[in-house]
């Protein structure tokens, strides 16, 4: 073979490795595609499907679940989640702490450190809600005939406020209220009424004078004339934790599975930030929610306070 002959042989053999290398990543990257998004660190699908229990109120605040529920986040990872409905943090706390719920989409409550410090191998691990100043997504409202007079928070002694629940997330809001006030509830007529509509009914026919309300039922009292959102939260509470992501027994002690629940519940929390504070994909996430969570309305999720969900958890 000449030397001209040769070289063109070489060149045209690197030319084709070249080519196969190039089509070779390309169908790698296909394939990929297909198989779903490189979750962080390198994590891989379980091998084989396991069902996650996770109690929760599939309201706006358990976005971190129900959209990866709806997109697929979950399952790509190996899990299918078993939605559980509980009216109560208490009933979801005691089925953590005996394993048969594996993650809780709670409240903060005295029951939940009651069996921590039983040392009860139970973790709070994420955000589940937390308010975000000036929109207020669980907060304190007066009936509105009251919001005129109602100045200041030492007005608010002698006065019927309401909560759902004592020894929880309601009680330690509502004694900050009336703190910065320097009151207790030894101060007020306090109510227990145990559902949030039941409170704007209670406000509406003037049973009570104001109420610890959460979303979407703050807007609806507004929408209706019923309440007043009063002073934000930030005035009386501004670094509240107000929901909390919880695993049980279960979840502890298989750090497999929870990390690649906490891998996809991070990945949702993101896409509901993107939503509803960078207006990307908006009407899709509106859209699952509306579908998948307890609210129906779509005008509420455009007028209502979003709840604060932090991107990293």
């Amino acid at each position: 073979m000449t030397k001209k002959r040769w070289l063109t042989a070489v060149i045209f053999l690197m030319a084709a490795m070249f080519l196969m290398s190039a089509w070779g990543s390309d169908t790698s990257a296909q394939t990929a595609d297909k198989k779903g998004p490189a979750w962080a660190g390198g994590l891989t699908p379980l091998p084989q499907e396991t069902v996650v229990k996770v109690g929760m109120k599939q309201v706006v605040s358990d976005s971190g679940v129900l959209i990866g529920m709806a997109k697929g986040y979950y399952k790509d990872l190996g899990i299918t989640i078993e939605p559980v409905q509980f009216n109560s943090g208490q009933e979801m706390i005691n089925q953590l702490a005996a394993g048969q719920l594996d993650v809780g989409a709670a409240v903060t409550a005295a029951g939940l450190f009651n069996a921590m410090s039983r040392d009860i191998p139970m973790k709070i691990v994420a955000d589940k809600g937390i308010n975000v100043p000036d929109k207020g997504y669980y907060r304190l409202v007066v009936r509105k005939d009251l919001a005129g007079k109602l100045k200041d928070f030492k007005d608010l002694r002698g006065l019927r406020i309401a909560i759902v629940g004592t020894a929880s997330l309601d009680e330690i809001s509502l004694f900050r209220v009336l703190d910065a006030g320097h009151m207790t509830t030894k101060d007020i007529d306090l109510q227990v009424i145990r559902s949030f509509p039941d409170m704007l009914v209670a406000l509406a026919n003037n049973s009570i004078d104001a109420a610890m309300l959460i979303e979407p039922f703050v807007t609806q009292g507004i929408i209706k004339g019923i309440v007043d959102p009063w002073k934000d939260p930030k005035d009386y509470d501004p670094e509240a934790q107000t929901a909390l992501l919880v695993y049980g027994t279960s979840m502890t002690k298989r750090p497999e599975l929870a990390n690649r629940f906490m891998v996809a519940y991070i990945q949702s929390l993101r896409d509901y930030n993107d939503a509803f504070f960078k207006d990307k994909n908006k009407k899709e996430v509106i859209d699952i929610l509306i579908n998948i969570s307890v609210i129906k309305d779509p005008i509420l999720y455009e007028q209502m306070s979003p709840v604060g969900l932090n991107p990293d958890g």
